[in-house]
């Protein structure tokens, strides 16, 4: 493996305590009783609500004994005022704890209502690295998809509906105290929401992999994640009831969120929360439609590393040959992202030239964009989208 000159260097690694298996979710109850609560705010959405998953972590806390308040007001891409309604449902409900059952949405809005309940303020007032001053109250996770790993990050990505853009609140504050990774959750998820959630997964280990901040740690859950995803995500789609597979996908998402959480991530995600944030696109179809042509500007970089993950994929890598080796994953990418379903350019879902500009200069103030591998101007980042389209 290469290290890259890394394996002395000071590297932290944070990661909550985590069960994964099948029924983690069961074990909800059992979790509130060992943080010594009696009141939860149970954070979810709609469409979990009515797959059933949100009824089982009910009553496994209505059989320990443990109160509930649900607050289910929250949209794809959470917005902050939803964070702030969450905040006050919590305050005036003399809730002690929070628990997130969803994807993406519902886990990063629960960790916005956290930072609000012991930190006061607005949502927004804490956008950045290390900005969060007081830990949150106990925060247990429940993801209902296999791509976000929120359950197991220091992320959290909430929409300003003002600017029109998803800042990123980074900080240990919001790694949540228990993840319980149940896969059979994952089961009702729909075709192409299993794609962008797996390309999501797929990203986030990408990224992590050639971050200036990569470890030899987080790299080990980086390689194997794309494994595990590349291997498993076009059965996950054609077969959804194949619980091995599931499993398999949801292991990918775990070992990839332990890999960005750490290593932090790059371009993608910088432009990808741009366009979720102007357009409110869907975050795993924007880093799909984003990651070939990030590879293509970030290759020469860090060139063995990117040949690296084309054979943790299973493509053929000469890095004695690396223009071919670049065209070989790019397309490999392409092709994939095709096969997966993920067949619209930007254009097809409503960018248009004229926003590029606007785009770019929100990408360029991304946190995430400071560990991409490769420096990016701003009209690198325009010429990227352009591509895009």
């Amino acid at each position: 493996m290469d290290y890259s000159g890394a394996l002395g260097e000071l590297r932290k690694f944070v990661a909550p305590e985590f069960v994964f298996g099948l029924g983690a979710r069961k074990l909800a109850g059992r979790y509130a009783v060992n943080f010594g609560i009696n009141k939860a705010l149970v954070v979810s959405d709609d469409g979990v609500a009515a797959a059933g998953w949100l009824d089982s972590v009910l009553d496994s806390l209505k059989e320990q004994g443990i109160q509930s308040e649900v607050f289910s007001q929250v949209h794809s891409n959470p917005r902050d005022f939803e964070v702030m309604e969450g905040a006050e449902q919590y305050r005036a409900k003399n809730c002690q704890a929070i628990i997130a059952v969803g994807g993406g949405s519902p886990m990063d809005c629960a960790k916005g209502i956290a930072i609000v309940s012991s930190n006061r303020g607005n949502i927004l007032d804490f956008e950045g690295v290390d900005e969060v001053d007081k830990p949150g109250p106990p925060l247990i996770c429940i993801p209902t998809t296999a791509g976000s790993s929120a359950d197991v990050s220091q992320f959290a990505i909430i929409n300003d509906i003002k600017r029109h853009v998803k800042i990123a609140i980074i900080s240990k504050a919001v790694v949540p105290d228990a993840a319980l990774i149940d896969p059979e959750t994952t089961l009702t998820m729909d075709p192409y929401l299993t794609a962008c959630t797996g390309l999501d997964a797929l990203t986030h280990a990408i990224e992590a992999y050639v971050s200036n901040a990569q470890s030899p740690v987080t790299d080990l859950h980086a390689l194997e994640a794309i494994r595990l995803v590349w291997n498993n995500l076009l059965d996950a789609i054609d077969k959804p009831d194949d619980l091995d597979t599931r499993c398999r996908m949801m292991l990918g998402s775990l070992e990839a969120g332990l890999a960005f959480s750490n290593a932090s991530l790059g371009a993608v995600h910088a432009m990808a929360h741009a366009l979720g944030g102007l357009l409110d696109l869907p975050h795993g179809e924007c880093n799909a439609l984003l990651l070939e042509h990030v590879v293509r500007f970030n290759f020469p970089s860090t060139p063995h590393r990117y040949c690296a993950i084309g054979r943790a994929m299973g493509l053929p890598m000469d890095e004695q040959n690396l223009p071919g080796s670049l065209m070989e994953l790019v397309s490999g990418i392409h092709d994939y992202r095709i096969r997966a379903g993920i067949k619209r350019s930007l254009s097809d879902n409503g960018v248009e030239q004229d926003a590029i500009k606007e785009l770019a200069e929100k990408a360029f103030q991304d946190p995430c964009l400071v560990t991409n591998p490769y420096p990016a101007s701003r009209q690198d980042i325009e010429r990227i989208y352009a591509d895009a389209c």
